[in-house]
Parts: C-alpha cells; sequence; structure tokens
C-alpha cells in the first residue's frame, strides 16, 4: 500500500527553498493537500504541504526541529532521479540561495559564479568600502 515517507533535511527557510526548486525548473505550488491512492484505488492518505511540486511529492515544516522535510510516497517517485539525489540537488540549491542572501545583505556584491566538475560551487565577491 502507498503511503508517504518523511525525509529529513536541514532546510529551515521557506523562500531560499523555494528558489532553489523553482532553479531546478519544477513548478511550485504553496499550500497544497498532497494525496496518494491506497492498493487497488482504495483508501487514501493526505498530507499538507506548504511547498509541493507534485500532487505526491512535496515539503512541510516539522515543528518539533524547525526544519522542512520532504514528503513523499517513494513507492510512486517518478522523478528523473531517485530520491537522495534529488534532496542533494535541493540542499545544494538552498545553501547556494541562502548564501546569496548573506552575502547580499552584507553588502556584498557577486561578481562570478562557477560550478565545478565536482558540482561544488565557487563564487567570486566584492565589496567597495
Amino acid at each position: 500500500m502507498s503511503h508517504f515517507s518523511k525525509i529529513k533535511t536541514k532546510i529551515r527557510h521557506k523562500p531560499q527553498l523555494q528558489e532553489a526548486l523553482e532553479i531546478l525548473q519544477y513548478d511550485v505550488k504553496e499550500d497544497q493537500e498532497l494525496k496518494v491512492t491506497g492498493a487497488h484505488g482504495i483508501g487514501h492518505e493526505t498530507v499538507e504541504a506548504e511547498l509541493a511540486i507534485a500532487t505526491d511529492i512535496g515539503f512541510r515544516m516539522n515543528p518539533m526541529t524547525g526544519e522542512y522535510e520532504l514528503v513523499a510516497d517513494l513507492e510512486t517517485w517518478n522523478q528523473p532521479i531517485p530520491v537522495k539525489r534529488f534532496v542533494d540537488k535541493v540542499t545544494q540549491q538552498y545553501a547556494r540561495m541562502t548564501i546569496h542572501d548573506t552575502i547580499t545583505s552584507l553588502g556584498f556584491k557577486i561578481e562570478e559564479e562557477w560550478e565545478m566538475d565536482d558540482n561544488s560551487i565557487e563564487l567570486t565577491v566584492n565589496r567597495w568600502i
């Protein structure tokens, strides 16, 4: 029977999470009810998600940890990449957006940005004093 699995992340800020998902070219919808249908179409489970990218994939805040968790039906996962790789890519883009926001708030400007062969990201920033 299909059911929602919850995968922990270290993601804490919704705006940067939403931007990360959009950069990865997902159509993000806010405040959605996710649904999975049980075996043979009998019964279903629903979960509220603050951000959703499909009818059965989204993110919701865990009030106990203050971190977003991925909620998805892993049995029907139909994304082009495995779940672990998806979480890694979202986390990397989230970190990038968080760094961009921090750099900007400190008065720096991003001059150059590269994604390296090992998937790391390098930035060159400057600030006039």
